[in-house]
């Protein structure tokens, strides 16, 4: 495990302070908490770019997308 220094306000401090006494866990476990599901909400709103073509792949039913994108650019 990696040891890191982070600065907090004071507020902050008192309330995980006060929130790992209540759930009986030292503040770096409840950081640590914090930080994997954060990392867990991200993950879900993110997909990778392979997951984002294969889910979009095929939407465009209207002929050529190049076509359709250069006739759009010639309106200019």
């Amino acid at each position: 495990m990696v040891r890191t220094v982070i600065s907090l306000d004071e507020d902050d401090k008192r309330w995980l302070d006060l929130r790992a006494e209540q759930e009986g866990v030292s503040m770096t476990e409840l950081i640590r908490r914090a930080v994997r599901l954060l990392r867990g909400q991200t993950a879900e709103d993110y997909r990778s770019l392979e997951e984002l073509l294969a889910a979009t792949s095929g939407i465009w039913k209207q002929g050529d997308g190049l076509e359709y994108q250069n006739r759009l650019r010639d309106e200019w």
